[in-house]
């Protein structure tokens, strides 16, 4: 896991949803610890007569006091100690099902992000590098945010349309596309507080007013506060604060390594010719030779619904998000004529990882730990069973 950063929490009564950051606090106002929430919404606008009762008031004398029943329609939010949860539960697979009718089309069947569309998994081991990946799995800190936002503000363009059921299945397949929870897993009001995200231990309480309101609250300097002033760092990327010129030396000393040991490589060919050879190796073996149920062809085939959001396979196949998959088996890894790779598929090219049944059954049975860095999103198949009707299926478009 990731050096993740210590994020601050703004302290409120309900959920904090900020859309950049996803983050949700459990503290309360200063100042309203001993307000009831209905008073504390209803207090600028006593009516009149509430007024000449209470000269005291320093409300508007607008309106009257809300009814409970009133301020309960608008008190609608989620907090991470699962208070205001609806009675209901949703699995994984029933969550995958409505994600691809109702979220799919923005954020793609796996999370990935459709366009500028906000990416939902993946992004661990990234917090702490130039280019943070801030998902569900990577960022946030509470699942009730997840909830909470669901329940108000998704669909896009169709909020509020989602019945408790929907909300609770589709925030299991987001865990799931996460590898937060198992393909079997259904989360329910009773088991969502055991539900912890990864990141939720470097969020802590917004203690600015405590700490720093006093430090900037003594009288400012306004001429001649400091004898010189000096640049000590410059941010590589605009929305990014400066690192310090030690952290900036160092990682600068480190991309010119990789530059010189790129460029090594290339001047050699060794890596190119260790593929050469080894591709030369694995076409010794033809698919032909490999039987192919025919039962575990037609169960593959329905088990690559998962994955034909990303990949072709048979007649007129082309390369989309990732590459068509025709011809799969013997063929080095990321070496499919016309796909942008990734740099995690550059270097198995270069180690010279070739697709046989053995490399491409513990790939798919969990990608991202097999191959560090890859951006496929799916995060494999859980059963032994399934990978091998996926391989028998891939087989038959072998020519």
């Amino acid at each position: 896991m990731s050096k993740f950063p210590k994020i601050a929490l703004c302290a409120t009564g309900g959920t904090a949803l900020f859309l950049g950051l996803a983050a949700v606090g459990t503290g309360s106002v200063s100042g309203l610890d001993s307000v009831s929430f209905s008073d504390a919404i209803t207090a600028p606008f006593l009516s009149a007569a509430t007024a000449e009762e209470n000269p005291q008031n320093t409300g508007f004398a607008l309106g009257r006091v809300a009814l409970p029943e009133e301020v309960a329609a608008w008190d609608q939010d989620v907090r991470p100690d699962g208070k205001g949860l609806p009675a209901g539960k949703g699995d994984v697979l029933t969550g995958e099902e409505i994600f691809a009718d109702s979220c799919a089309m923005c954020h793609g069947d796996f999370g990935e992000g459709v366009g500028r569309w906000p990416v939902l998994a993946g992004g661990v081991d990234t917090l702490d590098s130039e280019r943070p990946v801030k998902t569900i799995g990577s960022y946030w800190p509470y699942l009730s945010t997840v909830y909470d936002y669901i329940n108000r503000a998704m669909p896009f363009g169709n909020a509020r349309s989602l019945a408790p059921d929907e909300i609770y299945a589709i925030t299991a397949y987001l865990l799931y596309v996460n590898d937060l929870v198992e393909e079997d897993f259904e989360l329910s009001k009773e088991n969502f507080t055991e539900v912890k995200l990864p990141n939720e231990g470097n969020f802590f309480p917004d203690d600015r007013l405590e700490v720093e309101y006093p430090l900037f609250s003594a009288e400012v300097c306004m001429s001649d506060c400091k004898d010189s002033v000096e640049i000590t760092g410059r941010a590589a990327i605009v929305d990014v604060t400066p690192d310090d010129v030690a952290a900036r030396e160092a990682r600068e000393a480190a991309a010119a390594e990789i530059q010189a040991s790129a460029q090594d490589a290339l001047v050699t060919g060794a890596a190119i010719e260790a593929v050469a050879e080894v591709k030369a190796e694995t076409e010794q073996v033809t698919p032909e030779a490999v039987s192919v149920d025919p039962a575990q062809v037609a169960k593959g085939a329905k088990l690559f619904k998962k994955c034909k959001a990303c990949h072709q396979v048979g007649d007129g196949a082309k390369n989309r998000t990732g590459p068509q998959l025709n011809n799969l088996m013997g063929r080095v890894a990321g070496s499919g004529e016309g796909f942008r790779y990734s740099k995690a598929f550059k270097n198995a090219q270069q180690d010279g990882l070739v697709w046989q049944d053995e490399t491409l059954a513990a790939f798919l049975a969990k990608p991202k730990a097999y191959l560090k860095g890859t951006k496929m999103s799916f995060s494999g198949f859980k059963k032994e069973a399934d990978v091998a009707a996926m391989i028998a299926y891939l087989r038959s478009f072998d020519q």
